[in-house]
């Protein structure tokens, strides 16, 4: 008699707990790609949608933060997630990451998001401050085996150089670079000793390369940074929402060095032909002065001429003033000095301008 095969027993607990660690050994993590429908979010917590082609549909369920930018029925996603049987909900897919796939659902993800963080006043310009205008401590966040990062280190140098550039290596495209790059905004923003600026740059790419920085964590993080930011992203034409939200948004890397420090060879010829521009103006003040000069010396001389001629004529006046009251002129006209004891029988001196006479006095009597 054949035997019968050994039959399994579980309870739903156990079933739905073998049915787990299978998927976890099977399928830890899959990247299933699907339109949402039925898209539904929680108090403002959980996320629950379909994702469905043209044969089947899948429960997916997770948290706000897993989704990381808004999304609406119709649109094509990448969801990674691990599948899991719940003993209360029946399948599902637990979401780890969302992204859209395709030109036109990542144009959309970028218009609501967009749409709902230009009426947060994100994008405000009165919230948008200036950069230094030559910051001695610079914070680059980017990818150090990048293109962009090379160029923008490169012209950086050739600008200016001679400033302190620290740099945090992260991802810049794919799932993790956002997380990366806000954990790098928080450690340059809580540093000891943070710098002037925070640079962020990547060169260009497809849209879906440069993804990370529609990320709506990463956007609200440079938006909350106390430090002014100053973001480069892909080419001329790419506009991101980290540029949008930045401080001062550079089309490209090299860009973001031209924004960043002047050119230390243009500023030297500037100056110099500022210099020049400058010497016949002080030249022709120069002159001026000279002239200015001239006719207060020609004014002082002619002052001190004419108070000298006053002076010697006041002089030669007071000089023959005084000779008028001269003795010897006053005897030359018959005037005579009368010197001694003018009582009677005393002796007295009569000088005249020739002669002196000694007299005796004989008779003194009132006029």
């Amino acid at each position: 008699m054949e035997n019968e095969k050994a039959e399994i027993r579980l309870s739903v607990s156990d079933f739905v707990g073998l049915v787990n660690q299978t998927f976890d050994f099977a399928m830890p993590s899959i990247v299933i790609v699907g339109e949402v429908s039925g898209y539904n979010v929680r108090q403002e917590k959980w996320v629950r949608f379909k994702l469905k082609d043209e044969r089947c549909s899948v429960d997916f369920f997770g948290s706000t933060y897993q989704v990381r930018q808004p999304l609406e029925d119709g649109m094509i996603v990448a969801v990674s997630g691990r599948p899991r049987l719940s003993d209360k909900y029946g399948f599902s897919v637990s979401i780890q990451s969302v992204r859209p796939v395709g030109e036109g659902s990542i144009k959309r993800g970028f218009e609501l998001l967009k749409r709902k963080l230009e009426a947060e006043g994100l994008f405000d310009i009165e919230r948008k401050r200036p950069l230094p205008e030559l910051p001695g401590r610079i914070g680059v966040i980017s990818s150090t085996q990048a293109a962009g990062y090379a160029d923008f280190i490169k012209i950086l140098n050739g600008r200016w150089g001679g400033m302190q550039v620290e740099v945090a290596h992260t991802l810049v495209q794919g799932v993790n670079a956002p997380g990366q790059i806000v954990r790098a905004l928080e450690y340059f923003n809580q540093s000891g000793e943070p710098p002037e600026v925070i640079v962020l740059v990547r060169g260009g790419g497809d849209p879906d390369d440069l993804a990370a920085f529609n990320d709506e964590a990463l956007v609200r993080s440079i938006a909350s940074s106390r430090i002014p930011t100053l973001v480069g992203v892909g080419h001329e034409i790419d506009v991101t929402l980290a540029d949008m939200v930045a401080d001062v948004r550079a089309a490209t890397p090299t860009n973001a060095a031209q924004l960043l420090v002047p050119d230390r060879r243009e500023l030297i010829e500037r100056s110099r032909t500022y210099v020049r521009s400058m010497i016949p103006a002080y030249q022709g003040h120069l002159n001026d002065d000279r002239r200015e000069v001239k006719d207060l010396v020609d004014t002082a001389e002619f002052v001190i001429s004419e108070r000298m001629r006053v002076l010697t004529d006041e002089v030669a006046s007071t000089i023959k003033l005084l000779r008028q009251y001269d003795p010897s002129v006053v005897l030359a006209r018959g005037y005579a000095l009368v010197r001694g004891d003018i009582d009677i029988g005393g002796v007295i001196e009569v000088e005249r301008a020739k002669d002196i006479i000694q007299a005796e006095v004989r008779s003194v009597s009132k006029k």
